[in-house]
């Protein structure tokens, strides 16, 4: 199996926080830790109520770890997306929000 591909505007963003977050010195991390771990559970929230099932807390697992949740986040989110929205819409609105809060982590990080 394949795992899903992320539409480019998402992929690049998401590219550009990764790269950003593992040139952060750990001290840095564990301070800009805050906005991508509310990022990851906005999405994980979103998806959530979107299929009606009940909202999960991510585990705090250290800013190694971190990435990896908000890029699971980041999968879950657009697969949803994708899915559920026509073509226009999914540009308009939710494929576009996620690569402008992925930018607006990205910032807040640096």
């Amino acid at each position: 199996m394949t795992p899903a591909r992320l539409p480019d505007e998402v992929r690049v963003e998401l590219e550009r926080v990764v790269r950003r977050w593992q040139q952060l010195p750990l001290d840095h991390a564990l301070r800009a830790a805050g906005p991508v771990r509310a990022l990851a559970q906005a999405l994980a929230d979103e998806v959530a109520d979107a299929e009606a099932r009940p909202r999960v807390t991510l585990p705090e697992l250290g800013p190694a770890t971190l990435l990896h949740q908000l890029q699971v986040c980041v999968y879950d989110a657009s697969r949803y997306a994708a899915a559920r929205l026509h073509p226009e819409e999914r540009q308009a609105g939710g494929i576009r929000d996620l690569a402008e809060r992925l930018a607006q982590v990205r910032r807040q990080i640096s």
